[in-house]
């Protein structure tokens, strides 16, 4: 028997294998594609991840380098004043320091060291030391400070360990002044010390957040590279992306690697495995499905031997199981009415062991009650030949009622007799415990019953206001919870809160029973003229809130807004007096679902304060102005009261140029708040707010002085600069201290211009405005029209002031291209300015062809973005020197 047992192990398995040969040949093929395909999306990763590491480390070195040059340039105004003040004190040199310092920087200190000797210092406290100190002399700033005076150029030098201590760059600056008829003199230096860890931290270095290892070393003179002072010099030996960063007179490489070296595998690889997987499992699926049946189908002979034993033995179970359950069984033959009951039958029903039994004899153990029913429901399965399932009562030959259930089914035996068999049991138990748990549960059901209604008659009187029966300020909330929750799928909400006016007044005359008298006549009202699913709330005091749970067009709620109004202010009689109140209403509605329904109803609280602030009785929406007006404002004047403390107004300046050869033949100085939060802001961002807080007239003063510090680096620089207008605002125009000021100053006259808009009404100002200008003309300065053609100016006022320029507004020039009429009417204001000797400034030179039609129709200066947009003094000069707009000067036409 072993050996037949083995020989059919040997030939079932050389079958299994004949029928999953194919399925094997698959699985090959597809682990051969997967390995392919894990090459080439490794390749494809590491070149996606160099050019990662390339983006991330251009940003740092543009950084790197963009800083350190900016802190190069930020110096430059300091050798500008000392080459026309030679003689600088400490106290002078501090001031300018601290200006410098003011600026976003990652300066340490700076030295000036006429003769190569340092006699100033900033911050002087700290480098003491410093005062004195011979370049001549030190063998390690020796060589560096020669090469700034033998070159005359910027020499920059590090990283080095400083002697305060750290590391830095050093930064000298060659200072030459004017000397007569003996040309320019070598005056000394300005050292500036740059702290290396800002500039890492400005570049972006130390980021929590960046994906690279960084590594940078000194390029030395012959091309190599020193020994990295920054990073892992490891990262230079493993193919890095490296670029140069270049400065003054010194050159870095900077090398960049991924966290986790370039030996990183595809982030999606496991991705293209899976569904290689699939597609080969669907490929083998169906030829090992077809080879599992097959063999199967062995198995399911074997199988069905072993079933016909275990249906013997489930038999004996089942009668077991009757036996265990106490479960009768019976048969009916239905032709002759013999009935088979058997032991556990005999005893459920109480009749003896042994006898005959029929129909009647069933019948007649029946409770009356359940006769006639019991006889239906067994004739209808007698007659459906469908299942007979029923319940019944029988009664005991003592007395003893029982519940009996029963099922049974018909069929035909060997004979092809009809026949019923079927079974009963005891349910006694189960219908009485039934009966009790229905009867204790409906004893539940009224106790709860009860209990909901005390509890809701609580929870509406925590809810409601027992005055107004209205909803109250916690049903309000909870309200405007459920909206923020239905808010993904109907973000649109509109809210009013209501307060009624003149009603302290009844309250104080007539008493609170008027009062009270009031308020319910207006809660009436409020429902009477609103939608049945609106929300009207009552939130305290003669307060009021209704919230609609859509949105409304602004007809709409005004509508709304105005009935409510109409309906409060409806009189009542209190006691022979005819009490009358009014309503001040604020509106928010919510157009997106990110704004919370509790937000609303403080945007509505802020729309009925500014409805209240403009006269009561009336309607006020909430809008993202009447926000800024009502949030911001505050902060933004605090913010401009600290800043003109701490300098923070700055002067920006934009480039005039000559219409006709673009040569630069002035500079605009524009104000800018560098705000400590926001960074540069323009006149737009604060101006009102200034207005408001009457400082706009020492903004002024403050551009002012930072244009006549900047026209001295001009000359300087011996850049052709002749003019420089400053914006002057009526504030400003009236202030007293600004003649005193300019009599202070030594001004060549034409050099410095004065801006005045036209919105300043000079017909209704008069003999001031004429005045004060014949003032400032006798210093030597010019006056220039703002914004001409959008104001108040008017031909005689014109002729009153004799200005030397006119601005035509940038509204008047924009459609110059596309209308004819625009056109004409620039020529027109052309003409004025000739027959009364004014020159004509152009602004709002977009484009290039705005310059060429601009330069036809005969104005003399041009100003606009094409040409050049505001930028800081350090700018400026590098604009000027570079000259970069000639390039795209418009051809002549004529």
């Amino acid at each position: 028997m072993t050996g037949n047992s083995g020989k059919d192990g040997w030939r079932a398995l050389v079958l299994a294998l004949q029928y999953y040969f194919p399925a094997l040949i698959v699985v090959v093929a597809i682990g051969i594609a997967i390995v392919y395909a894990d090459h080439q999306k490794n390749r494809i990763h590491q070149e996606n991840l160099r050019n990662r590491v390339t983006e991330d480390l251009g940003l740092i070195r543009a950084r790197l380098e963009g800083g350190i040059n900016a802190n190069i340039q930020l110096v430059q105004g300091m050798v500008a004043v000392i080459e026309t003040e030679p003689n600088i004190t400490q106290e002078r040199f501090s001031t300018l320091a601290r200006r410098i310092f003011n600026t976003p920087h990652q300066l340490r200190n700076l030295a000036a060291a006429p003769n190569l000797v340092i006699r100033l210092a900033y911050p002087l406290s700290g480098n003491e030391q410093l005062i004195g100190f011979d370049y001549r002399g030190s063998e390690a700033q020796r060589e560096a400070a020669l090469l700034v005076r033998e070159t005359g150029r910027i020499v920059v030098t590090g990283p080095v360990d400083l002697v305060q201590g750290g590391r830095g760059l050093i930064a000298r600056y060659p200072v030459v002044i004017a000397n007569g008829k003996a040309g320019r003199t070598f005056w000394g230096l300005i050292a500036a010390v740059i702290d290396i860890d800002k500039l890492y931290e400005y570049g972006g270095l130390n980021s929590d957040g960046l994906g690279i290892d960084v590594s940078i070393a000194s390029k030395q003179r012959d091309g190599s590279l020193g020994k990295p002072f920054f990073g892992d010099a490891a990262i230079f030996e493993g193919s890095p992306v490296a670029m140069p960063i270049n400065f003054g007179a010194e050159s870095w490489e900077i090398a960049a690697a991924p966290k986790g070296g370039w030996n990183q595998p595809a982030p999606d690889l496991w991705v293209s495995r899976i569904l290689m997987l699939l597609v080969g499992a669907m490929i083998v699926a169906p030829v090992a499905w077809i080879a599992r049946l097959l063999s199967e189908r062995q198995a399911n002979i074997a199988a069905l031997r072993q079933q016909e034993e275990e249906l013997r033995a489930i038999s004996h179970r089942l009668e077991i199981a009757l036996e265990a359950s106490r479960i009768g069984v019976w048969e009916l033959d239905i032709g002759s009415g013999e009935l088979h009951w058997d032991t556990r039958m005999q005893q459920l029903y109480g009749v003896e062991t042994a006898g005959h039994y029929s129909y009647q004899t069933w019948r007649e153990t029946l409770h009356p009650d359940d006769l006639v029913e019991a006889e239906q429901i067994f004739n209808r399965a007698i007659e459906s030949g469908k299942d007979y399932v029923t319940e019944f009562r029988i009664v005991m030959r003592d007395g003893e009622v029982r519940h009996i259930r029963a099922f049974g089914t018909t069929y035909r035996d060997s004979r092809f007799r009809k026949k019923l068999v079927g079974v009963n049991w005891n349910v006694t138990a189960d219908v009485r415990l039934q009966q009790e748990l229905r009867e204790a549960k409906l004893q539940a059901e009224l106790q709860n019953l009860e209990l909901e209604e005390a509890r809701q008659h609580m929870e509406h009187n925590s809810l409601h206001d027992a005055l107004t029966n209205l909803p109250n300020r916690r049903y309000l909330d909870q309200h405007l919870m459920r909206l923020d929750t239905a808010a993904a799928t109907n973000s649109s909400a509109t809210v009013l809160h209501i307060d009624l006016d003149r009603f302290k007044d009844i309250n104080d005359t007539l008493g609170h029973g008027a009062g009270d008298a009031i308020l319910r006549h207006v809660a009436a009202k409020l429902r009477e003229n609103t939608r049945i699913e609106d929300f009207v709330a009552r939130i305290g005091g003669d307060e009021f809130v209704v919230v609609c749970a859509d949105s409304m067009t602004e007809s709409e709620y005004g509508e709304l807004a105005r009935r409510l109004i109409d309906a409060v202010n409806t009189p009542i009689t209190y006691a022979g007096h005819e009490c009358r109140v009014g309503a001040s209403i604020g509106i928010a509605m919510r157009e997106k679902a990110d704004v919370r329904a509790e937000q609303l109803l403080v945007n509505a609280d802020i729309a009925l304060y500014e409805a209240k602030r403009h006269g009561r009785n009336r309607v006020e929406r909430f809008t993202d102005q009447l926000k800024s007006l009502t949030i911001n404002t505050k902060k933004t004047a605090d913010a401009i009261l600290r800043s003109l403390e701490q300098n923070d107004f700055v002067a920006y300046f934009q480039p005039q140029f000559d219409a006709h050869t673009l040569e630069i033949n002035g500079v605009e100085a524009l104000a800018r708040w560098q705000h400590p939060e926001d960074g540069i802001l323009t006149p737009d961002r604060f101006l009102v707010i200034a207005e408001s807080l009457n400082v706009v007239s020492q903004i002024d003063a403050a551009i002012l002085e930072q244009a006549l510090l900047q026209r001295i680096r001009w000359q300087a620089n011996d850049l052709a600069i002749d003019r420089v207008s400053v914006n002057i605002s009526a504030q400003r125009l009236f202030d007293e201290s600004l003649l005193q000021r300019l009599e202070q100053l030594d001004i060549v006259p034409g050099s410095l211009s004065f801006e005045l808009l036209e919105s300043i009404s000079f017909d209704d100002k008069g003999a001031a405005v004429t005045d004060s200008i014949e003032r400032i003309k006798a210093h030597g300065i010019d006056i220039e029209i703002d914004d001409f053609g959008t104001g108040y100016a008017s031909i005689l006022s014109l002729l009153k002031l004799s200005p030397r320029r006119l601005k035509i507004d940038r509204q008047l020039t924009a459609p110059i291209i596309v209308s004819a009429a625009q056109r004409r009417l620039i020529s027109s204001i052309v003409d004025i300015g000739r027959s009364l000797g004014i020159e004509i400034v152009a602004e709002g030179v977009e484009t290039m062809h705005h310059a060429a039609i601009l330069r036809d129709l005969g104005c003399q200066t041009l100003q606009g973005y094409a040409l050049a947009r505001p930028m800081d003094g350090n700018a400026l000069i590098d604009f000027a020197r570079g000259r970069s707009w000639m390039q795209h000067r418009p051809a002549e036409t004529g």
